[in-house]
Formats: structure tokens, sequence, C-alpha cells
């Protein structure tokens, strides 16, 4: 149960530090609004979250095959 817990948190914790690069952050900064900002953060992040959750899901299915063969 703490493995599932931790491993929701760190899927989630990218979302919730809202990351953005120095280049994007400059640009978007100059803009009115926001919702631009927002969508670009939203992007960023989910382009730094996938490989982490398919590495994570490869890594625990070779896990399982692991001990399965055991």
């Amino acid at each position: 149960m703490k493995k599932l817990i931790l491993s929701v948190a760190f899927v989630c914790l990218p979302v919730w530090l809202r990351a953005q690069c120095a280049m994007c952050r400059a640009v978007i900064e100059s803009e009115e609004g926001g919702k631009t900002a927002e969508a670009i953060n939203d992007g960023i992040v989910y382009l730094m979250a996938v490989p982490y959750i398919l590495v994570g899901g490869l890594g625990y299915f070779i896990y399982y095959q692991y001990k399965k063969q055991k």
C-alpha cells in the first residue's frame, strides 16, 4: 500500500509543481491573460510525466514476470 501511495505521489507531483522552462516563462510572461501559460504548463507536465509512467510500468511488468518465474 505504501508503494502505491508513493507511486501516485510521484506521478501527480509534476502536476502540482506546475513546471515551466525559462524560455517558455519569458515568452508567456509578456502575454496578457494567462490561458496560454496554463496550456503550456500542462503540456510540459504531460511530456515530463509520460516517460516516467512508461518506465515504471515496464519495470513493474519485468518485476512481476521475474516473481512469477520463481
